[in-house]
């Protein structure tokens, strides 16, 4: 049985279909993870799969998307509760994909880098260690993993750890996640 089925929905989409180790998911109206910082509004009505996981971890996907309308993003999530989050994956902004990471302690801030578009999709890591997260990013190009982000995060027994797919400016966002995977911390290396 794939890993997608024994996860719970936060904030359940219009439309989900399970085949296998893939999951599809069509965006509900104007849904959004943000709190507070420039746009001066906390939204919290994004759709995210997950399961609670203990300890440090690593969680992969590879995710594909139909990216049109600025905003769309899909990606892997971490998050003890509405005010500790991280989201990490793709989104489309200003007519551009790019690898986005929204780390949220109280506050929300944001990072992107532009990658090409590829749409065979492009697979992501959250990797947990006490009170960092990292995030990184397969390069298709020269398939090596690159990284985009060593955040903090709280410390806690627990977190909530899965998918995440949003829609700020429209309904009908059409992402996929294939090949789930969550397990044990890759190693503490942070260079080869």
């Amino acid at each position: 049985m794939t890993i997608l089925r024994e996860m719970t929905w936060l904030n359940e989409p219009p439309h989900h279909a399970i085949e296998d180790d893939v999951l599809d998911v069509v965006t509900g109206e104007k849904t959004d993870f943000w709190r507070e910082t420039f746009y001066g509004f906390w939204r919290d009505d994004g759709h995210f799969l997950s399961k609670p996981v203990e300890g440090d971890f690593s969680a992969e996907v590879a995710v594909q998307g139909e990216y049109e309308t600025l905003y769309d993003q899909a990606g892997l999530m971490i998050r003890l509760g509405e005010s500790h989050w991280i989201k990490a994956g793709i989104e489309f902004t200003d007519g551009k994909s790019y690898f986005s990471v929204v780390v949220t302690n109280d506050t929300s801030d944001w990072s992107l880098v532009e990658v090409p578009i590829d749409p065979g999709g492009i697979r992501i890591r959250l990797t947990r260690h006490g009170e960092a997260v990292r995030v990184q990013y397969l390069d298709a190009v020269d398939t090596s993993w690159k990284p985009a982000r060593l955040a903090y995060f709280p410390t806690s027994r627990k977190a909530d750890v899965g998918v995440m797919c949003c829609s700020p400016q429209r309904a009908g966002f059409k992402a996929r996640f294939k090949d789930l995977r969550i397990g044990p911390p890759i190693a503490r290396d942070l260079h080869d």
